[in-house]
């Protein structure tokens, strides 16, 4: 049954942009992107500063682990809540708790009191942000775009957040050069005032839904976790990718990032210059290209096969990015990766989004980000944490290979027939 809906949905005739067409889609899908970006140019200036500061491969990846095991935690429970209450206040208590954040760590580079408790009470407030922030934010996709356009407003939003995602380290980079990290984090607590404002207002939410919720409470804890999978055991297109996003999460996710410091130093860069900023920017680049050909062309049409094949290229020029030791060719792989990463996230969260059933949508919703974000706490321990042992090549190195190994398995179980399956 599922496969048949994916045909279906694949086979529309290609428009692009058609979520634009909207009223109040292209304000809505510019403040998610400018909120993204200024959640990741907080990261940069942190990560930055955090590893000038303590030199802590260790508490660089505690930077991953508390930003994403929130989302391990809370996830489903979010989802609930978006089912049940105004999603638009929902993402405005995300946003407050940015700005806060922001605004702490400005004040704590203006005096100069950071210490290791600082940084660890900051890092969890954020990923708390994060966890209010994501199902909501998905929800209201719904609510803006239409069923009829459902396809483009998701892979849109994808592309917009992911775009964010990338686009902050670029950013943070250039701000970090120009300003300094008190100034930088101080200008970025207004990046969140865009759709925060805009919020307040818009004329979405429960009063103006077309399609009613249920206002069901959401079991708690592992009971949730197991209730809404058995809701879903029959859908193989939402296991499938839910199950893949976990496992991309879970061994190799974003932690490169908040070690990139250590890499652009072991390549001859120790310092915040332009080549940081360029590694930091590699991945935005990637992420520009991958996103345009998706919604110009339709090129990467949303199977479940192609999203598996497209991270297993992920993983490959992650781990030849961990073991190279020329600059020029570290780029190329961070270029290549962030194209990859845009392709797949984009695919996985559409394919999802578009076949959760309706009525447990924010749950469903919330479980796919409990596995592609909240997994990712985990690659904090396999590459911050086993960097302090190994050093962090090899430890990125050896996650990329694992995970290979995962997608190759994954490959091979989506191959097999439906009737096979279904034995």
């Amino acid at each position: 049954m599922t496969q048949g809906v994916t045909a279906q949905t694949t086979s529309h005739q290609h428009r692009a942009f058609a979520a634009l067409h909207q009223p109040g889609y292209g304000a809505y899908l510019g403040g998610t992107m400018l909120a993204m970006m200024a959640d990741s140019i907080e990261h940069v200036i942190s990560y930055w500063m955090i590893y000038e500061k303590f030199r802590s491969p260790a508490l660089g990846g505690y930077a991953v682990i508390s930003h994403w095991l929130p989302f391990l935690l809370f996830s489903l429970w979010s989802g609930g809540l978006a089912d049940r209450f105004d999603v638009r206040r929902i993402i405005q208590f995300g946003m407050l708790l940015f700005m806060l954040c922001s605004l702490g760590w400005g004040v704590l580079f203006a005096t100069d009191t950071l210490q290791v408790w600082h940084a660890v009470v900051l890092l969890t407030i954020h990923g708390m942000a994060g966890v209010f922030w994501a199902p909501a934010s998905q929800l209201l996709v719904h609510d803006i775009a239409g069923r009829d356009n459902l396809h483009s407003g998701v892979r849109l939003m994808a592309m917009a957040r992911t775009l964010g995602l990338l686009g902050g380290p670029a950013v943070g980079g250039a701000m970090l050069l120009a300003f300094g990290p008190t100034t930088g984090m101080l200008i970025n607590v207004l990046i969140y005032v865009p759709l925060t404002w805009w919020l307040w207002k818009a004329p979405y939410g429960p009063k103006f839904a077309k399609e009613p919720r249920v206002a069901a409470r959401t079991e708690g804890g592992f009971a949730g976790v197991f209730a809404t999978a058995r809701e879903i055991a029959g859908n193989r297109i939402v296991v499938s990718m839910t199950l893949l996003a976990a496992a991309s999460s879970f061994v190799i996710g974003n932690a490169y990032q908040a070690q990139m410091p250590e890499f652009a130093a072991d390549l001859g860069h120790d310092h915040a210059d332009f080549h940081y900023s360029m590694l930091l920017a590699a991945n935005a680049a990637g992420a520009l290209a991958a996103g345009l050909i998706l919604e110009l062309y339709g090129l990467l049409q949303a199977r479940p096969k192609m999203a598996v094949v497209l991270v297993m290229l992920w993983a490959i020029c992650i781990g030849g990015f961990a073991l190279s030791e020329n600059y020029a060719l570290s780029l190329i792989l961070l270029v290549a990766a962030g194209f990859l990463n845009l392709a797949f996230s984009a695919m996985a969260q559409t394919l999802v989004q578009l076949h959760a059933p309706s009525h447990l949508r924010g749950r469903v919703i919330g479980l796919y980000n409990m596995a592609f974000h909240g997994m990712r706490a985990f690659s904090g321990v396999f590459v911050g944490m086993g960097g302090s042992l190994i050093g962090v090549h090899w430890s990125l190195a050896l996650s990329a290979a694992l995970m290979l190994v995962i997608a190759v398995g994954l490959l091979a179980f989506e191959m097999r027939p439906q009737a096979e399956l279904a034995e």
